[in-house]
């Protein structure tokens, strides 16, 4: 096995044992198998028991994704610690649904509503809790292929924690062969948890990059997004991730 599957094992399988350690006991989390087990089981609980599970909803008009990054933060920063650890709990599964959200506004309470109105977001809860908003919106569908592209760089708003110095981190995103949904998932879900966990705080400054594969990243990698490799069964591949080195 190479240093790099090694790598992307280890952070997938520390992913699943922070979120659900008793899926630890379970399978074999270090091994592709294992960990594809334990997925597997991840999704049949999700569907055996949809009202149950703890999501958000965001409700996306148009993307940028610098800007996305950021609105994301926010909102995760706004996540209190008890809808936190029930979202974790289900590896912060968010629902993506295109629409307005200015014409939504009076019908339903969204925790944090960028400022352009591009996106908004509900606040972490049982699927039940948006499920008239997701029957009347359809799943965002942005099919084109996201474009590699110049870094981006995203100040987190706010005042830094006290005693915390700022510091700055590169996000980097694989763009081969993924749409601007699928980015919004793996962006998704290495932000919100870099947030919760303490990794990304107000005052800090990510640099975006866009680049076609994550073959070889600067820095130590703190936070990884992997999936199975279409093109290689068996193995692995990285979409998003978040480095010390910006």
């Amino acid at each position: 096995m190479t240093r790099t599957q090694q790598l992307l094992l280890e952070h997938t399988a520390g992913r699943i044992r922070a979120a659900r350690p008793d899926l630890a006991a379970r399978h074999d989390l270090a091994t592709h198998d294992g960990l594809l087990a334990a997925h597997r089981h991840v999704a049949g609980d999700a569907g055996a028991d949809e009202d149950g599970r703890t999501l958000a909803a965001v409700v996306v008009r148009d993307v940028d994704l610098a800007r996305w990054v950021r609105d994301t933060c926010v909102f995760a920063l706004g996540v209190p610690s008890g809808r936190a650890s029930a979202w974790r709990a289900c590896f912060t599964r968010t629902v993506f649904l295109a629409g307005n959200p200015e014409h939504l506004c009076d019908r339903f309470a969204f925790a944090h509503i960028a400022g352009d109105g591009s996106a908004a977001w509900t606040a972490p809860g049982p699927a039940a809790g948006t499920a008239t908003l997701r029957r009347l919106l359809k799943l965002f569908d942005a099919p084109a292929e996201v474009a590699p592209g110049p870094a981006r760089h995203v100040t987190v708003p706010g005042e830094p924690p006290p005693g915390r110095v700022p510091v700055a981190r590169g996000l980097h995103l694989a763009t081969a062969g993924r749409t601007v949904a699928d980015a919004l998932v793996d962006l998704n879900h290495v932000v919100t948890e870099a947030v919760l966990d303490g990794l990304v705080a107000p005052g800090d400054r990510l640099t975006l990059h866009r680049v076609p594969r994550l073959t070889a990243l600067p820095g130590h990698v703190t936070r990884v997004r992997a999936v199975p490799d279409p093109r290689l069964p068996g193995r692995l591949t990285a979409t998003a991730a978040l480095t010390d080195h910006h």
